[in-house]
């Protein structure tokens, strides 16, 4: 089995911190997140495993829970619903482009202002993920480009100000690959799903 690569430590036992940091996420995005992610089809993309499923879908005029600018809006309820509803892949990719990697990139690295309600979700898979690459670049840059001091600075997350950079890094890590992982599980249950009404093995 392929490990990451052990470039955070050096003979006199001292850790370059931030490398160690980028790594956690640099190779799980390399050697199984993006690969996973290559050919998503906008069948995938926008199949709902259950119905009603949270979604990403064109916008109705006058139905609510439409959040988003453009042509495309994203479901949304507050508060929401007990129990919570299954998601699209489009809905977690939405939910990584804004609320993971839009708006730290923008409050940390210099990214463009996003949120929720002003976002312009997209509306297929390659545009989905030409966004996700841009976005996870941004990041990575921007998490290689803190040094240690950096790393230990405070970090400007509303009701957790008292957190280092370093902390809040290792919690966005965490949530990028636990919703990876629920949309690498998304792609399996269409597959199987698919074939499985066309009847075949």
């Amino acid at each position: 089995m392929d490990t990451p690569a052990s470039g955070s430590s050096t003979s006199d036992t001292s850790v370059d911190w931030t490398d160690a940091l980028a790594l956690q996420l640099e190779w799980h995005w390399d050697n199984q997140v993006r690969p996973r992610l290559d050919g998503l089809t906008d069948a995938e993309y926008l199949w709902e495993p259950v119905t009603p499923s949270w979604s990403i879908r064109p916008r109705r005029p006058g139905v609510p829970g439409q959040v988003g600018t453009g042509p495309f809006a994203i479901d949304f309820a507050d508060p929401i619903p007990e129990p919570p509803p299954v998601t699209t892949i489009a809905w977690r990719i939405g939910h990584l482009l804004v609320g993971v990697f839009g708006e730290r990139n923008a409050r940390y690295f210099r990214g463009p202002p996003v949120d929720y309600v002003s976002n312009i979700y997209l509306g297929t898979a390659a545009e989905a993920l030409d966004q996700l690459d841009e976005y996870y670049g941004r990041w990575m840059a921007g998490v290689r480009g803190l040094d240690q001091a950096g790393l230990a600075t405070r970090c400007r997350e509303p009701g957790f100000e008292t957190d280092s950079m370093a902390a809040l890094i290792l919690h966005i890590h965490r949530e990028i690959i636990h919703h990876c992982a629920e949309v690498a599980l998304l792609r399996d249950l269409y597959l199987h799903v698919e074939h499985s009404e066309a009847g075949l093995p």
